[in-house]
């Protein structure tokens, strides 16, 4: 028995160390930049490629985001149906407000946490469907960053507004500036420099363009789908 709890304590050992070596690894230390016209350019240059103009010129756009939260965005009337599990609500984000709509009995205090939530998931979640067109957004700072392995990025880091004001995030362009890839420095998450692709573009009816991938390491994907 005591060889068998020290062969498990040695595994769990092991494995703390591990991850330990691992975030030491992985772990990258936030990219200084200074704010320049070149900055301004290229996000100038990203939003050409990806047609910004069409995206403000989107009335609606509906998603689903990785199977589990379904959305339906009416940008005109600033309204957005977002259903997960069995609960929807009709979130007017702008506000932090909503109403519940499917017809459930719930408490007051239950459908503040319904709305709260909503709010919560709308945030994080149409990140991954339209966050380089906010490049610009009142509270946004931009500059060109080197990264370690020597790779150029537009910075752009979030001074205020959302859940979590102060992220940070470098976008990897390619040749014909389109993001290719994002690095992250958000407080959700412990490791710094995380990075996710931004791939399999779709055109909305409007000719704006929505990355529908976003791997990370080739193992994990935050999927869109349904996206129209």
């Amino acid at each position: 028995m005591k060889k068998a709890l020290r062969i498990i304590a040695i595994v769990v050992l092991g494995l703390i160390a591990l991850l330990f070596v691992g975030f030491l690894i992985l772990d990258e230390k936030l990219p200084e930049g200074e704010w320049s016209p070149e900055a301004d350019l290229m996000a100038e240059q990203m939003l050409a490629a990806m047609d910004k103009e069409a995206w403000d010129n989107t009335d609606g756009v509906s998603w689903t985001f990785k199977g589990i939260h379904d959305y339906d965005w009416d940008r005109e009337n600033h309204v957005v149906g977002v259903k997960w599990d069995d609960k929807e609500v009709a979130l007017q984000p702008q506000y932090k407000t909503g109403i519940v709509a499917n017809g459930g009995d719930y408490t007051g205090t239950e459908i503040s946490e319904m709305v709260t939530t909503s709010w919560d998931f709308f945030n994080n979640d149409s990140f991954w469907l339209c966050a380089p067109y906010k490049v610009f957004d009142p509270g946004t700072e931009r500059s060109i960053v080197t990264l370690k392995d020597g790779r150029k990025g537009l910075k752009v880091t979030y001074t205020s507004g959302g859940t979590t004001p102060g992220d940070s995030y470098v976008w990897i362009l390619g040749e014909d500036f389109l993001p290719v890839a994002v690095k992250m420095w958000v407080s959700i998450i412990p490791l710094g420099g995380i990075e996710f692709t931004w791939e399999n573009y779709a055109y909305l009816s409007s000719g704006a363009m929505i990355a529908q991938d976003h791997w990370l390491y080739g193992m994990v994907n935050i999927d869109l789908t349904n996206v129209q």
